[in-house]
């Protein structure tokens, strides 16, 4: 029999009727990570001095901006207070009898992240949960990410139990935004619960609905286990831990699993629940929830999506369901130290455990050394990976500036895929492609214009407007995603004065003119400096760029231009000029031709140098030019 805990009577443990599992889905900012802070403390399993805000946020990175980067499991006990008026009396009112006694249910809770760059850490606990509670600001109303995390639940046919957060807010209108979710989730307004997450306001009437409506895991207790990672984490003392979600049968300590992509066997060291610290246990059933831990320091051996089951007698079939997260912005990662390239693997190597969307493959370039092209969600999933990296393990890191993947036809037939602008071919172009998004923009109705004009002018393509109130509106449309991945969202923003907001999902690509600029120095090209963008903003990209080398690159001894070329055409210009030496210092006046021959003999000589000398481009341009810090575009972390 597991073991069980001081909170938790023996039947919950082994009846799935008495499990509930949910999740918490909103757009960044609704109050996800209040609400599991409230539920943590209206369950007792975190006590009052122990508490603090965002108790499941782990990473520093995450108390800091306020905002979940991690999905984050905890295991809680819950007794129904919708019961019969005796049970739960005071102690002189009589015990009611026991069959009218309510049962301590089991809620297995999954805090997610509401930001579009970690939408995957969501669709994982979605899979790993039969209900979600879905959290809307009553003072700001349902916002783009709250529609894209619903079709996701909708997807994976969950209950939905519709929540309006924040009513204690002056500014908050309930009823407003009562009958918006109603007409999004297809129920009637009064159904829509109101809570505050932060008074704790309706916690405990949520927490009924959850045990009354969602159903319990369903699974078959006696077949052969089967058990689905949803996440997992690199402890430096214990190597790796597993988080899963057991389908089928059971899992128990000691005994020996396998990993069905990998065929890899290991012993259960340790095995138990997150209530919400580490509770070890003798093992976990049908629909339970809890990590696993073997003892593996690899990190490849126990991959986001696998299925788990037991070595002798196991299951034939592993569970489905999982994607693989398609990387869309792409950059470059460097150690400023060269020496530290090793460590920088072995730091991606561990973050890709903790990152399931994380992909990189080695890289080197002329200016900056050995590094890696690492594959990103967004820009924000860009700047809190890089961060990680510099605080986690200690590096030193120059990101360069993020571009998406280009699909190029030759006029031979061959094909290409360009994920660096230095890839890019030469020769005859039949096509070029580029990745497209699907746009959703909602926000006031009196900035669809300003909307439309942005989006117009990054080439956007209309699809269509709903209006889901009088004066709130849904604005579709197809973007290039090269167009939308750097300051977009940022002008979208200033725009509409911080009311509109945005998801996107990827929708194919489509046949674009797009050109490689190349940057030439002293008729040298160099590729740390190229860049694919559209033969219409070509010309504005070269002279911007050559005029900041201009300013970065030091003078020279002899005259140094600056040239953005497409192809063999130059489109800008700039020239640095040479350091001169006063050759005529020393004469203090008599014939011109003394002073005309010191000259001649000056000019000589740098023409000499010009054609032997080589320019040298220090460090710092390089890293300036190249970095994404420019203005600090990755840095919108809120959407």
């Amino acid at each position: 029999m597991p073991a069980t805990t001081d909170h938790v009577p023996e039947p919950s443990r082994t009846d799935p009727a008495l499990l509930r599992n949910f999740c918490i889905i909103a757009h960044i900012d609704h109050g996800k990570s209040t609400l599991a802070d409230r539920m943590l403390q209206l369950t007792g399993v975190v006590e009052q001095r122990q508490m603090r805000a965002q108790y499941l946020d782990r990473m520093d990175i995450e108390r800091e901006r306020g905002i979940t980067i991690k999905s984050q499991a905890v295991r809680l006990p819950w007794t129904p207070t919708s019961v019969p008026a005796a049970v739960g009396a005071g102690p002189g009112a009589g015990a009611a009898p026991l069959a009218e006694r309510p049962m301590t249910h089991i809620l297995n809770m999954i805090d997610t992240p509401g930001h579009v760059d970690f939408t995957y850490e969501v669709s994982r606990s979605l899979a790993a949960c039969e209900g979600t509670i879905l959290l809307v600001d009553a003072a700001q109303g349902i916002e783009a990410q709250t529609l894209a995390n619903l079709y996701l639940a909708m997807e994976n046919d969950l209950t939905i139990i519709p929540v309006l957060n924040k009513i204690d807010l002056p500014a908050a209108q309930p009823e407003k935004f009562s009958e918006e979710l109603a007409n999004l989730v297809g129920c009637e307004p009064d159904d829509v619960l109101k809570v505050s997450a932060k008074t704790g306001l309706g916690v405990d009437a949520l927490l009924n609905k959850v045990v009354a409506e969602i159903p319990p895991p369903v699974g078959v207790a006696d077949a052969p286990a089967r058990a689905m990672i949803f996440d997992s984490v690199y402890d430096s003392y214990r190597g790796v831990v597993t988080y899963v979600r057991v389908v089928d049968g059971q899992l128990n300590r000691r005994e020996r699993i396998r990993m069905m992509s990998t065929g890899a066997t290991h012993e259960l060291l340790e095995i138990g629940t997150n209530s919400p610290e580490m509770l070890p246990a003798d093992g976990l059933g049908v629909g339970e929830v809890g990590y696993l831990i073997t003892g593996v320091k690899d990190v490849r051996q126990s991959r986001v999506g696998d299925t788990v089951t037991s070595q002798s007698g196991g299951a034939g079939t592993a569970l489905g369901g999982y994607k693989d997260p398609k990387p869309m912005v792409f950059s470059g990662l460097y150690p400023l130290d060269g020496s530290d390239y090793p460590e920088l693997r072995e730091a991606l190597d561990k973050l890709q455990l903790n990152d399931a969307a994380l992909v990189y493959e080695p890289e080197t370039s002329a200016a900056l050394g050995f590094g890696f092209r690492v594959g990103f969600l967004g820009l924000l999933h860009l700047d809190v990976v890089r961060e990680r990296l510099e605080r986690e393990f200690g590096l030193d890191l120059i990101a360069t500036a993020p571009n998406v993947v280009y699909r190029v036809l030759m006029e031979d037939g061959t094909e290409h895929t360009v994920t660096n602008p230095s890839e890019f071919p030469e020769g005859k172009l039949a096509e070029v492609y580029e990745p497209v998004v699907r746009a959703t923009i909602l926000a006031p109705s009196e900035f669809i214009g300003a909307i439309m004009e942005l989006c117009q002018s990054r080439r956007g393509t209309m699809l269509g407007m709903d209006y889901l109130s009088e004066d709130r509106v849904e604005i579709r449309y197809t973007l290039p995603l090269a167009e939308i991945v750097f300051d977009f969202f940022d002008q979208l923003k200033s725009k509409t004065r911080g009311y509109a907001s945005l998801d996107y999902e990827p929708t194919g690509e489509q046949d674009s003119s797009l050109v490689k600029v190349d940057i030439l120095l002293h008729g040298d090209k160099v590729d740390a400096f190229s860049a694919i963008t559209h033969r219409d903003q070509a010309y504005a990209y070269g002279v911007r760029l050559v005029a900041k080398l201009k300013e970065l690159i030091p003078r020279q001894n002899f005259e140094v231009p600056v040239q953005a070329a497409v192809g063999s055409r130059v489109i800008a210009r700039e020239t640095i000029r040479a350091i001169r030496k006063d050759v005529l210092a020393k004469c203090y006046g008599g014939d011109i031709s003394r002073k005309r021959k010191l000259l001649e003999k000056q000019k000589e000589g740098k023409k000499r140098m010009k054609m032997v000398g080589a320019v040298e481009v220090p460090q710092e341009a390089f890293i300036a030019v190249l970095s994404s810090d420019d203005g600090g575009k990755a840095k919108s972390a809120k959407k």
